[in-house]
Formats: structure tokens, C-alpha cells, sequence
């Protein structure tokens, strides 16, 4: 069974920078896709960023420039940086995974429907 586990969420002022950690554990496969979504309160859930098992990456436009994504493919463990964060960057975020599949290539919308697992979510509020 593959869990996902969320940390690293908190409150920050606009223009700081939180990193967020998945813990990932329960599959063997070694093609993956693993992502970050997130969702604000009467909104839609929306891609941010992803990252699959041959290091290729994938961004909103919305979070270019600002935040970076990454693994440690010995920890199984996937974070992401958020720098220069504003108000509308307040969301839940969620840590998704689909296995046995590279990531689809960068600039290809991140979907909800296209990852299987999902993590529980961690809060991320920025103040202006």
C-alpha cells in the first residue's frame, strides 16, 4: 500500500519561504511520477509541481522561478522550496504519486486525475 506523509507546513509572512517534505513508502516500482497540489479554500485543486524517478521536472506557471522541487531517491522523499511566497499562495498542499510511469513532459498540465495516491495534506498560510 502506498502511503505519502506531508510535513513542513506552517505560517509565514509574504516574501518568506517554507519547504514542505513527503515521505513516501509502500511500492518498489522504480518509474514514478511524484507531484504537489494544492487547494485553497472554494477553489479547484491545482498542479504546483512535479518530479519523476529520472529527474525530470515540471512547473505551474504560477510557481516558476520561486519554488524548486526535488527527491532523494535513497530516502524516498520529495520536497519542495517555496520561496518568495505571497498571500495567494495560501493552500492545503498535497503530496500525489503515481508509479510505474515517468511524469509527462514539462509544460504538460499537472492533472489530479493522473496521480493515484495521495497524501493527507499540509497547511500553508502566508500573511501579507
Amino acid at each position: 500500500q502506498v502511503q505519502l506523509v506531508e510535513s513542513g507546513g506552517g505560517s509565514v509572512q509574504a516574501g518568506g519561504s517554507l519547504r514542505l517534505s513527503c515521505a513516501a513508502s509502500g511500492y518498489t516500482y522504480s518509474r514514478n511520477c511524484m507531484g504537489w497540489f494544492r487547494q485553497a479554500p472554494g477553489k479547484e485543486r491545482e498542479g504546483v509541481a512535479a518530479i519523476d524517478s529520472d529527474g525530470n521536472t515540471n512547473y505551474a506557471d504560477s510557481v516558476k522561478g520561486r519554488f524548486t522541487i526535488s527527491k532523494d531517491n535513497a530516502k524516498n522523499t520529495m520536497f519542495l522550496q517555496m520561496n518568495s511566497l505571497n498571500p495567494e499562495d495560501t493552500a492545503m498542499y498535497y503530496c500525489a504519486a503515481d508509479v510505474g510511469t515517468l511524469c509527462y513532459g514539462s509544460g504538460t498540465p499537472l492533472l489530479p486525475e493522473d496521480f493515484g495516491y495521495w497524501g493527507q495534506g499540509t497547511q500553508v498560510t502566508v500573511a501579507s
